[in-house]
């Protein structure tokens, strides 16, 4: 991978990973379809560069995050963190398993697609428009609904936004509850892939992330780089995107993810 597949990875990983159509697999159908080689490093590239997602997220919506005096914020986003925290490490070695699976992927975008097709009627009448108003139990609730994207394909945002507004929330309250929530969760992440975690665990390369990383100089400007490149992109979306729902509501994300599904699966079986 060299710093343009890098780039490009990161322009995805920013305007993907705030919409309902899922970064993971947009970023790993974009490094299949430019040819780059499937490695421990590029896993973790794709997984650390959220950094810079959840960095736009901070500064878009600084004074929520910078609110120390409403503590309650700060205890509903850790709660609700708690799934994906407990759920992600015991799963860790069966997601990882279905991140080459391209054709399971794409089969997953195609199912989350058909699910947002219909989520606008199923949710007609929210009674939360307001971060505010969401209790302990309904932000637990949102993140049990959040460990949905675990499997690869479904969206974190689109598990999370539909368990939202499953708990009474509307498009927007629940976009950006999904927005907050995304902070914790893939803080927690980051951390776990560039210091905990063994990639290419019983093999001769195994290796924490920060030691890919320091294997070289070029490995280095590309985690870099890729988190600043997603930072910028990532802000971007998340200022388009909650008027873009308000206006359209979930069905347009449920046809492109049923085409952009579709279309990878030919690819898949053909190529």
């Amino acid at each position: 991978m060299d710093l343009l597949h890098a780039i490009i990875i990161a322009i995805v990983e920013g305007l993907t990973e705030f919409l309902p159509i899922s970064s993971t697999a947009h970023m790993g159908f974009t490094a299949n379809l430019m040819g780059i080689e499937e490695s421990e490093f590029l896993k973790m590239f794709q997984v650390s560069i959220q950094f810079g997602a959840i960095l736009a997220v901070v500064i878009a919506y600084g004074k929520k995050f910078f609110n120390f005096s409403s503590f309650d914020f700060y205890i509903k986003l850790a709660i609700a963190v708690i799934p994906a925290l407990v759920l992600g490490k015991l799963f860790d070695d069966k997601i990882e398993a279905v991140l080459g699976n391209q054709i399971a992927i794409s089969s997953v975008l195609i199912l989350g697609g058909v699910v947002l097709l219909f989520a606008d009627s199923w949710f007609k009448n929210p009674k939360i428009d307001d971060e505010k108003e969401v209790s302990i139990k309904k932000g637990l609730i949102i993140g049990f609904w959040q460990c949905l994207a675990m499997m690869p394909g479904t969206s974190r945002s689109a598990a999370s936004i539909i368990g939202g507004m499953t708990q009474g929330l509307s498009r927007k309250a629940a976009a950006e509850f999904s927005f907050f929530l995304a902070v914790p969760t893939m803080l927690a992440v980051t951390v776990y892939s560039v210091f905990v975690k063994t990639w290419g665990e019983g093999t001769a390369h195994a290796a924490k992330g920060y030691e890919m990383l320091l294997q070289s100089n070029d490995h280095l400007m590309l985690f870099f780089v890729g988190n600043i490149v997603a930072f910028i992109t990532a802000w971007i979306a998340i200022k388009s995107f909650i008027a873009f729902l308000n206006k359209y509501g979930f069905r347009p994300w449920g046809v492109y993810r049923i085409v952009v599904g579709i279309g990878l699966l030919i690819y898949f079986y053909t190529a």
